[in-house]
Formats: structure tokens, sequence, C-alpha cells
């Protein structure tokens, strides 16, 4: 729970079996390393709040780690569950006109709302990077991750998530600077936007 104004914390700790930590300093990366740092499985699976996962997803990606060995991280693309359908097909047809073309040059993807990775990788580099706010921060967690093993991207391998952010700042302009941020984490090893969710 990372300053959650609503009932987060007490719907999560409501079911069997669920811890909930909190950590007070706001901020995704540094959620994200309160949760490297807590958990205790071999793999972890980071997913937004706005997030909903297909039944078969575990079951996918822990089929996956037993086949793929030298694999670090298994990630995929988004499909959107609201907003109007225009904008729905839109975001849908530009994952795959883009991803698969772009994971095949870099080598190396990961969609922060949609991974899952092995904890002894994203320790040995060095975990997340706080000083990244938000943009730009999944892609230098795909960079680094690389090192380790095989960072994959798999377009089968979705999850539905809200189109939100796209819908408040436009679909265009969203999708600019995510890809300007892409680039430049892959290009110069740090974001070109470095400012809060």
């Amino acid at each position: 729970d990372n300053g959650s104004s609503d009932n987060t914390k007490k719907v999560a700790a409501s079911y069997p079996g669920i811890t909930v930590i909190t950590e007070s300093e706001k901020g995704l990366t540094k959620a994200r390393q309160r949760g490297l740092k807590e958990a205790k499985g071999d793999l972890l699976a980071y997913i937004d709040a706005d997030t909903r996962l297909p039944e078969d997803w575990t079951k996918k990606a822990l089929d996956f780690f037993a086949k793929e060995k030298k694999a670090v991280s298994l990630s995929g693309p988004y499909r959107y569950y609201d907003g109007p359908r225009s904008t729905q097909l839109f975001l849908t047809l530009s994952w795959w006109l883009t991803a698969p073309i772009t994971y095949f040059f870099v080598g190396y993807m990961v969609l922060g709302g949609n991974f899952i990775a092995k904890k002894s990788a994203l320790e040995a580099m060095g975990g997340f990077d706080t000083n990244i706010e938000f943009y730009g921060e999944d892609t230098d967690i795909a960079r680094r991750l690389n090192k380790f093993g095989k960072v994959i991207f798999k377009m089968n391998f979705f999850t539905y998530s809200s189109s939100r952010r796209f819908l408040k700042q436009g679909v265009i302009r969203t999708s600019i600077i995510y890809a300007v941020n892409f680039i430049w984490e892959v290009l110069f090893h740090h974001p070109y936007h470095n400012e809060k969710k």
C-alpha cells in the first residue's frame, strides 16, 4: 500500500493468505523496490492497480519459466477494458504494429504493469531505480535485466488494463510520451521524462 486514500489496504487484507505491506514514501519504483525486499518467492509478479488478469495468466507464466530456464522475465501487452471502442481498437492495433518489431530489434521489453521476473535477477541488477518516478522505468528494468538472462515479451501474455491515462492526456500525446521515454532509455540509459505519475 503506497499511500492509497480508499479502502485498498482493508480490502486486500480481508483475503486469506494476503500480507499487506505499507510503503510510506510515495512512488511507483519505491513501491516496486519495497515489494522486492519483502517478497519471499523465486518469481515476482508486478501488476498495476487497474489491471485485471486472465484466468490462465499464472499458469502461462509458470509453464513458461518451467521450460525457459535462461529466461529472467516474462512480459506482454495490455488489452483495454474501458473507454470508447475506437480507442480500445486503436491501442490494441498499436501494440500489434509496434511491439513485435520493437522487441525484435531491441531484444528486450517489459511492460511495468504486466511482468514476472526472477527475484534473483532483480536483486542481481541492483533492484529498481528509485530515482525514476514513472516514465521509462519499465524499459530501465528490461535493459538491466537483459544482462542476466533472456527478457521475453510475448503478445499472448496479456493483461486487461484501463485506458484512463490515454483518455485523460490524449491517445496520441500519451503514446508519444511512452515512445520517447522507451527510445531514450534504450539509447541513453535514462528516461527523457522523469516526472511523477
